[in-house]
């Protein structure tokens, strides 16, 4: 009987921008925009690696990653543009709603005052295609 290899596993790809409401101690209600893109180099069938870059309404940004396996998802990243680092660790969940991905994320953000928790809801933004100068639409292969 000839033996067959398992199916590879592949990771879903939850790369795009996430318009992000959330709460936390500190600030109160806030809305952020959160970009994530897949890093393939460092990805496996398991497990993928993502960079991360969040924009604030109040024009600050913190860097980092987000490492997923299956629906899974845990975050860390730094206020980028502080004189001393604040470090932020994240843990979430993916669910899907329509086409668009959105996550759930609890977080803490370690200080010298007792540090800050929060959450926050995350949308995926749609994809939109702009048109053709001439206004017709492409014609692709399938």
């Amino acid at each position: 009987m000839p033996a067959f290899a398992a199916p590879a596993v592949v990771t879903t790809d939850y790369s795009g921008e996430y318009l992000c409401k959330g709460n936390n101690i500190t600030v109160g209600d806030y809305e952020v925009t959160i970009y994530l893109k897949k890093n393939r180099r460092n990805s496996t069938s398991q497990i993928a690696v993502y960079d991360l870059a969040t924009h604030t309404e109040n024009k600050q940004s913190y860097t980092g990653q987000t490492i997923t396996r299956g629906k899974q998802l845990a975050m860390t990243f730094k206020l980028s543009d502080a004189k001393f680092a604040e470090f932020s660790t994240g843990l979430g969940q993916f669910t899907k709603a329509g086409k668009l991905w959105s996550f759930k994320n609890d977080y803490y953000e370690p200080d010298d005052t007792g540090g800050n928790y929060g959450h926050e809801t995350c949308t995926q933004k749609p994809v939109l295609l702009s048109a053709p100068a001439n206004g017709k639409i492409p014609v692709t292969n399938r």
